[in-house]
């Protein structure tokens, strides 16, 4: 890789782009001409902006180099131009393996003298390298030149040189930390940063000296993301040159969330047995860790249980409320429980009330009608939205029992209350209210109440009879066939 440009470029092993604008020129002038003002004497690869447009890009490249140890690549620049503005801008790259160029390692736009400056790059077999010399012109006249390009087999002595950058797993959202270790100093004229290939740099977040020989520089790509991923390398540009340690490797891991619900097995009062159907994911595995989130649909009550088999029985759940459930699964890593997966919302079956009605007692009687009340009741005695109340009532009537039932609808007042009419006077009927939902019954106890007297019936006039005597008539007839009470008193 050393050349000093006396001899032709191809006997160096350097080479000129084919995908640039326009060439280097290899130039061997001991002795400055008049005409070119501003041109260094030597001989130098060489870069004249004259007549070129701004933007306009020459390509030198060095032979790979495939590197056992420490080494520093040692080159002299030269750019300058007769009215001081800058003629261009020299970039050097550091492409590994022929993979992408990515961006500038170093760089320089005017200096009038020849400057010296060190390249540290910490790229080792089996891996190769290669530097590359850009010139972009500025739109302005001068020269551009490099000279004296060395490969030396010892450590830089003025730019630090990196350790091995090991690889960062993170899980996205996560912050990615690489540790650039380095041997050598620095002060705080220096310019540290994380370099990526097609992803964003990262500046950096904290430094550690150790001595006048060692420190380490701390990088954080935050809160990454599939984007984020990617190659990097650690970065200091120091007043000598510029130091550049090997590619690693930053994969970014999406947490993994279940494509589909999961299934239902059966269900119960208080559980649901279910499946978890979680085989299938969007994101990266290993699963080391599955959880059961369930939720009910209506309210903020929810709970998180972790699951060690593929089936799992959630208990101690309110009957007839509906769940939403859903399964959660982890990766290795902190940050690796992805979202829960889609929800499977059901509902529990009811269970048998806990309870017939209470306190069931007579508001008002009256001949015709009794009304009666309960002691309210709420879900913790029905143990289901949807379920009857019933009035259960019985009495005889004309030598036979009468069996009724109505239905009430005063089950949500803070007084409930049912009035059954249509009865006859002054009869005993026995009263009992039945709570009944689609998994069972409870009966109140039972009631026995009198209705009121009521005025009777008339006498039927084909019973009354009569006999006449000198001083009196008598008079017999019988009982009203409706007496709705005790007759006291007959009037003729």
């Amino acid at each position: 890789g050393c050349c000093t440009f006396d001899e032709p470029l191809s006997s160096c092993g350097y080479s000129q782009s084919d995908d640039d604008d326009l060439n280097w020129d290899q130039v061997n002038a001991p002795m400055k001409p008049s005409s070119g003002q501003g041109m260094p004497s030597g001989s130098f690869m060489l870069v004249n902006t004259s007549g070129r447009f701004a933007g306009q890009k020459a390509h030198l490249l060095m032979p790979h180099l495939k590197e056992n140890d420490t080494h520093c690549i040692d080159f002299h620049y030269y750019i300058s131009s007769k009215t001081g503005a800058s003629p261009g801008t020299l970039n050097v790259y550091v492409k590994v393996n022929d993979g992408p160029i990515g961006n500038p390692v170093w760089n320089a736009s005017i200096t009038a003298t020849w400057n010296r400056a060190e390249l540290a790059i910490s790229t080792f077999w089996p891996n190769f390298y290669q530097v590359v010399f850009e010139v972009i012109t500025s739109g302005h006249s001068g020269y551009v030149a490099i000279d004296e390009v060395k490969v030396l087999g010892h450590p830089c002595t003025k730019t630090p040189h990196f350790l091995r950058l090991q690889s960062v797993e993170v899980n996205a959202g996560q912050f990615a930390t690489f540790q650039c270790t380095a041997n050598g100093g620095t002060d705080s004229s220096d310019r540290l940063w994380l370099q990526g290939i097609y992803v964003r740099d990262a500046p950096l977040k904290d430094i550690k000296v150790f001595n006048a020989r060692r420190f380490v520089a701390l990088f954080s790509v935050v809160n990454a993301t599939k984007r984020d991923a990617g190659n990097y390398r650690c970065m200091i540009r120091t007043e000598g040159g510029v130091g550049v340690s090997n590619y690693a490797e930053l994969i970014v891991k999406e947490p993994p969330v279940p494509i589909a619900p999961p299934q239902l097995s059966s269900v119960g009062a208080t559980y649901l047995w279910i499946q978890l159907n979680a085989n299938s994911i969007n994101g990266d595995g290993p699963i080391i860790q599955r959880e059961v989130e369930y939720r009910t649909s209506s309210g903020s009550w929810y709970d998180i249980q972790p699951v060690d088999s593929t089936s799992y029985k959630i208990g101690h759940l309110d009957p007839d409320t509906e769940y939403e459930i859903s399964v959660l699964l982890t990766r290795p890593g902190e940050g690796g429980t992805g979202s829960p997966g889609p929800a499977l919302k059901t509902r529990t079956k009811c269970a048998d009330p806990m309870r017939g009605p209470r306190r069931l007692e007579v508001v008002e009687i009256k001949s015709r009608q009794i009304t009666i009340c309960w002691e309210p009741f709420g879900y913790n005695v029905t143990r289901c939205h949807r379920y009857n109340l019933t009035v259960h009532y019985r009495y005889q009537a004309g030598g036979q029992e009468q069996v009724r039932e109505e239905v009430s609808w005063d089950t949500e007042s803070s007084h409930p209350q049912h009035t059954i009419t249509n009865l006859s006077p002054y009869t005993n009927v026995s009263i009992k209210l039945v709570l009944m939902n689609p998994e069972g019954r409870k009966e109140s106890q039972e009631l026995v109440v009198q209705t009121d007297e009521d005025v009777p019936s008339a006498v039927p006039l084909e019973s009354i009879q009569g006999s006449t005597f000198e001083e009196k008539i008598f008079l017999q007839w019988r009982e009203p066939v409706q007496t709705y009470g005790v007759i006291t008193l007959y009037e003729v």
